[in-house]
C-alpha cells in the first residue's frame, strides 16, 4: 500500500467518527502502552545499535518517558476532553458558553534519530489521546529502530488507525506532498523550513521542535562542584545528542578556573578516566556527524578529553577553553560531545548578545541570586530550561515543552499536547425561552441605550 492509500484510509476511518469517543481512545492508549511493554527488549536493541545506548539510558531517556507520557494521558483524556465552560457575559444573556476540543484529523508525526523512539510516541500518545489518525515517519538514520516502531505499530493497530511510513527522503518528500490536517515535526531548522514551507502551500497547520545553541550561564555565586556535575550529565547524555543540551557555557570569569577544574573531575567521575572504553558511553549516530564534530574540535583549545575512534564513532567528552564567539565551534548547533566554555563579566553584555542572537530552545542558569534569577528569566526569550540544573524540565507531562522563534513554534506534554493536536470550538449555547429585543432593528436608542452600555461596558 503506498502513502496515498493509507491516508485516503485514514480519512474515510476518520470520518467514520471512529476515533471520537474517548472510550475508544483510553482502549487505543492501552494497547500502545502494552505494546510498548511487550517489545522493550527490541527497542532497547535497536537503541544500541543505532546509538550505543545503554540499557539504563535507553529506559531513563526513551521507553521510560514513553510509558510515563501514555499513562499520564490514559490518566487525564476524560478531563481533556471534557468541555471547558467559561464565564458568559451579561450581553449573551441567557446562554452557556463553553469550549468543545475536537480531533484535528489525520495528522502526520515526522521524528529524529537522536532520540527516535521517546519523539515518535510521545506526540504519538498526544495524537491518539486527541482523537486523530496518525502517520509516523521515523528518522532513517535510526534504522533499527524504525524497524521496530513499525513493527510494534503495526501490531497494535490497523494502517487506518494509525500507521508507520519508513525510508528516507524519498519518503519524506511524498509525505509532504499530501495533504494533512496537522503535521507535528522534530528535527533540524534547515528540514524544518522545508516542513514549514510545503505546509504553507495548504495551509496546514504545524509544530516545529528544533533546537538551537542553548547556553548555560554560571555566575559567581553558583555551587560549583553541583553545578558542573549537571552540566556534565546533561552535555553528555547521549553523547551530545541532544537537543536540550547545554550547547555551550558562559561563565562569570572570576570562577572560570574553578568551573573547569570541576567540569573535567566531573568527567572522569561520570564516565571513568577512559571513558572510549566505558560499556555505557554511546557513540556518534554516523560517520557524517563524527567528521563534523571532529572539525570542530579545535585541538588547540582542547584542554581535556576530545579523543576519537573511528571505528566506533566515538568522541570522548571534550572540553574547549579560550573560545570566541567568532570560532567554528559558535557558529553552528554542536550537537556532539563537545563543550566550549566562554566567559562574561557582566550580565548586561549579555542580555546585549543574546538579544540579537536567534533564540535558543533551552537556557539554563546556575545561580544563588534570586533577584539575579528573576532578572534572566524575565529578559532571556527562550523555549524552556532550567535554574541550577540541565535537561529535566522536560521529563514532565505536567509542562508543555516546545521552542520559540528559530527554536520551534508550538508545544506538546501532557494537556499541552492534547491541545496541539485538537481544535478548540467556542461555542454559545442560547437558550429559546427568552429573547431581548434591543439587538433587533429598528433600534430605540433612548430606551435601549443605557441597558446596551450597562451589559457591554
Amino acid at each position: 500500500m503506498n502513502i496515498h492509500e493509507i491516508l485516503e484510509g485514514q480519512r474515510h476511518y476518520f470520518r467514520s467518527g471512529a476515533t471520537l469517543p474517548v472510550k475508544f481512545r483510553v482502549a487505543m492508549l492501552k494497547k500502545l502502552y502494552a505494546g510498548v511493554q511487550k517489545f522493550q527488549a527490541e527497542i532497547q536493541t535497536a537503541l544500541q545499535k543505532d546509538l550505543g545506548k545503554s540499557d539504563f539510558e535507553g529506559f531513563m531517556c526513551e521507553t521510560g518517558l514513553v510509558l510515563s507520557e501514555i499513562h499520564y494521558m490514559i490518566k487525564h483524556v476524560r478531563r481533556f476532553a471534557a468541555e471547558r465552560r467559561v464565564h458568559t457575559p451579561l450581553a449573551q444573556f441567557v446562554s452557556r458558553s463553553y469550549q468543545k476540543l475536537s480531533p484535528l484529523g489525520n495528522v502526520l508525526i515526522m521524528s529524529p534519530w537522536n532520540y527516535p523512539f521517546l519523539l515518535t510516541i510521545s506526540p504519538l500518545a498526544n495524537a491518539i489521546a486527541a482523537g486523530n489518525t496518525a502517520i509516523v515517519k521515523p528518522s532513517a538514520y535510526s534504522p533499527a529502530t524504525s524497524r521496530v516502531i513499525a513493527q510494534l505499530l503495526g501490531e497494535c493497530f490497523p494502517a487506518v488507525f494509525v500507521a508507520a511510513v519508513t525510508g528516507g527522503r524519498q519518503e519524506n518528500a511524498a509525505l509532504l506532498e499530501e495533504k494533512f490536517d496537522f503535521v507535528f515535526f522534530t528535527g533540524s531548522q534547515a528540514v524544518g523550513k522545508e516542513v514549514l514551507r510545503h505546509t504553507a502551500e495548504t495551509l496546514t497547520p504545524a509544530v516545529l521542535e528544533l533546537g538551537g545553541k542553548s547556553p548555560c550561564i554560571v555566575d559567581g555565586t553558583a555551587k560549583l562542584k553541583l553545578a558542573a556535575k549537571r552540566i556534565v550529565f546533561g552535555k553528555f547524555l547521549n553523547c551530545g545528542q541532544t537537543c536540550v543540551a547545554p550547547d555551550y557555557v558562559l561563565c562569570h570569569e572570576s570562577v572560570k578556573e574553578a568551573l573547569l577544574r570541576e567540569i573535567c573531575l566531573q568527567i572522569e567521575k561520570q564516565y571513568g578516566k577512559k571513558s572510549l572504553e566505558n560499556p555505557d558511553y554511546g557513540k556518534i549516530v554516523n560517520e557524517k556527524h563524527f567528521k563534523r564534530l571532529c572539525a570542530l574540535l579545535d585541538r588547540k583549545k582542547l584542554i581535556f578529553g576530545g579523543e576519537t575512534n573511528e571505528q566506533t564513532l566515538q568522541i570522548a567528552p571534550a572540553v574547549l577553553s579560550g573560545v570566541s564567539w567568532e570560532d567554528g565551534v559558535m557558529q553552528e548547533e554542536i550537537f556532539g560531545p563537545i563543550l566550549p566554555v566562554l566567559t562574561f563579566q557582566r550580565y548586561d553584555e549579555l542580555f546585549e548578545r543574546f538579544s540579537k542572537m536567534p533564540k535558543p530552545l533551552a537556557l539554563y542558569l546556575f545561580s544563588e541570586d534570586k533577584k539575579r534569577i528573576r532578572q534572566v528569566m524575565a529578559r532571556c526569550n527562550f523555549g524552556g530550561g532550567c535554574v541550577n540544573d540541565t535537561i529535566i524540565h522536560l521529563a514532565t507531562s505536567e509542562m508543555g515543552f516546545g521552542g520559540v522563534g528559530e527554536s520551534g513554534m508550538g508545544a506538546y506534554h501532557g494537556m499541552a499536547g492534547f491541545d496541539a493536536f485538537s481544535h478548540t470550538k467556542s461555542i454559545v449555547n442560547k437558550k429559546t425561552w427568552l429573547d431581548l429585543p434591543m439587538r433587533y432593528q429598528p433600534y430605540r436608542k433612548k430606551l435601549y441605550g443605557k441597558l446596551l452600555r450597562l451589559f457591554l461596558r
